[in-house]
């Protein structure tokens, strides 16, 4: 089955790209989602909607699945904006200001589950986001972060933190919890009432 980091490989390496420019041949009456305006135009409008997206059951419990798995925090992170961005939430600019709110979301998900998380290549002092070098004094914070436990102040809106509250605190108990299938109640038989019996005579 394919994780989350190798669909950062495949989107990485896939020669079928569109060529600069090539969006000015195509059909102006169909445009990609990407190539219409952009839903949200504010980090914080943005990094709410996904953040409801990320809390999703299914959603939710393949990242964690996937942290706990030992996938990088930076790679699920633009897996996750690149996926909203082709489906026109936001610009590319836009795009780079989301990577370090959505980093620490997922940072803060992953540590009330009690993961280890590991924020890039160990092996990397630094991180090429969306072909971008990622600051190196940013990395450090949200390793920090994740080391720690302290997302720093502003990274979660209140509205986030009141929804956190109120998710599983362990891995175990969200894929039970979030994907048990649901409990149909089976409807009590019916039984023959003494009008009805009366009527056969």
């Amino acid at each position: 089955m394919a994780t989350v980091g190798d669909e950062i490989q495949r989107l990485k390496s896939d020669s079928s790209r569109p060529m600069a420019g090539s969006s000015l041949a195509n059909d102006p009456e169909n445009p990609a989602p990407f190539e219409k305006a952009p839903k949200f135009t504010s980090v914080h409008a943005a990094s709410e909607d996904i953040f409801i997206k990320l809390i999703e059951p299914q959603q939710y419990v393949a990242i964690m699945e996937a942290v706990d798995d030992g996938i990088p925090v930076m790679q699920i992170t633009q897996m996750i904006l690149y996926n909203e961005f082709q489906q026109g939430a936001f610009n590319p600019d836009l795009m780079m200001m989301l990577v370090e709110p959505v980093a620490y979301i997922i940072i803060a998900l992953a540590e009330r589950l009690d993961l280890d998380i590991v924020i890039n290549d160990e092996d990397e002092d630094d991180e090429e986001v969306f072909g971008v070098n990622f600051k190196e004094d940013k990395l450090k914070e949200l390793k920090g972060a994740a080391s720690t436990g302290a997302v720093p102040a502003g990274m979660l809106s209140s509205t986030m933190k009141e929804q956190m509250d109120i998710l599983p605190e362990s891995l175990e108990e969200t894929s039970e919890s979030l994907l048990a299938p649901p409990v149909v109640e089976e409807a009590p038989e019916e039984t023959e009432t003494p009008e009805s019996l009366m009527a056969r005579r």
